[in-house]
Formats: structure tokens, C-alpha cells, sequence
């Protein structure tokens, strides 16, 4: 047990705050699965994953050596997926391959050195052909909209900051997170989109 607190320590800040964020926005949807139309793809998994989302946000940190930067780019897009793909919302069923693939596409993106799709397969526990598959669906589902201007990247920078705050030392039912994770990117307005 020692060894996951070293390794919490060691983690970037903003994968905790990142990690909680998901896991509620995932819970909620598991919640409201049953009264939404929501439309199965190739995120989906035909069982949860055992490996919760701070663990398995933990091993792409471990393994794929991208900068921080990358995962609050990687939280930018699948806030934009899922914005343009609302029958897709994030759940425990697709969360990790999400994730996985986000990542990896904001690697690409953004850093000088990222590894190549099988390393990434491998990290997220999925095959090539599969991961290959992943990346071309969200590539499309994002409409190839990478670029992250800096006032976005600061407006979901400071959004994970203030997640904590969500989050209550007693169990106290927290707020049901519908489908938006975050903002509207025009950069005149700043306005929240956080259906509460």
C-alpha cells in the first residue's frame, strides 16, 4: 500500500482532480442510463473495467511519459466529443478507451516525442487494431478540431482546480453531472456549460 501513496505523491495534480471529475461524470451517467437514448459505439466495453479511472490514469502517466499539459488537452477534447456526440456520454462502460485515446491524441498534438499507437494499446490494455480503430472515431467525433487556444487551455485548467471543491469531506450527495464536463469555447463569453 505504501508503494500507491508514493506514487500518488508523484502524480501531477491535475490527474487527481481529472480522475475525480470522470468518476462522477461516470456515475451520473450510469445513474440516467436507464431514462436517456444513449447509443452504444466502440468505446464501449462489454463489462466495466476492474481498474478504476485514478488507477488507470496513474499507468498512462507511468508509461506514456506525456507532459501534464497533455492530459488537461486530453480533458478539452472529450469534453468537445462529447459536446458533438450527445448520444455518447462518458460512462463506466467507455470511459478508459476515452481516455486512452485522448490521451494519446493530445500527445500527438502536443508533444515533440509521443509513442506510437501499439505502445499505447498496450498502456491502455487493448490491442493495435482496436486502438487504431479508437482514434480514427474520435478523430472524426472531434472533426479534427485539435487546436486548444491558451485562454481554453487556462479556462479547463482553472475548472480542474476548482473541482476540488466539488468535493465535500462528508458524504453528502454531490451534484448530478449530466453530459458537459466543462465550457463553450467562445472566448468572448467564458460561460460555464455544467448541466447541474
Amino acid at each position: 500500500m505504501a508503494e500507491l501513496d508514493t506514487s500518488d505523491a508523484l502524480m501531477p495534480r491535475v490527474l487527481t482532480f481529472l480522475s475525480s471529475l470522470l468518476e462522477r461524470v461516470a456515475e451520473s451517467n450510469d445513474l440516467n442510463r436507464r431514462f436517456d437514448s444513449q447509443k452504444i459505439s466502440i468505446f464501449h466495453g462489454l463489462t466495466r473495467p476492474t481498474i478504476s479511472i485514478h488507477s488507470y490514469l496513474q499507468r498512462i502517466f507511468k508509461y506514456a511519459n506525456c507532459s501534464p499539459s497533455c492530459f488537461v488537452v486530453a480533458y478539452v477534447y472529450l469534453d468537445r466529443f462529447t459536446q458533438s456526440q450527445p448520444l455518447l456520454p462518458i460512462n463506466s462502460f467507455n470511459v478508459h478507451r476515452l481516455l486512452i485515446t485522448s490521451v494519446m491524441v493530445s500527445a500527438k498534438f502536443m508533444d515533440d516525442l509521443y509513442y506510437n499507437n501499439a505502445y499505447y494499446a498496450k498502456v491502455g490494455g487493448i490491442n493495435t487494431a482496436e486502438m487504431n480503430l479508437l482514434e480514427v472515431d474520435f478523430l472524426f467525433g472531434l472533426s479534427f478540431q485539435l487546436n486548444v487556444t491558451p485562454t481554453t487551455f487556462h479556462t479547463y485548467c482553472s475548472y480542474l482546480q476548482n473541482e476540488m471543491l466539488l468535493q465535500s469531506p462528508l458524504d453528502t450527495p454531490k451534484p448530478i453531472i449530466k453530459i458537459h464536463c466543462c465550457f463553450n469555447e467562445d472566448e468572448s463569453t467564458h460561460q460555464k456549460e455544467l448541466a447541474v
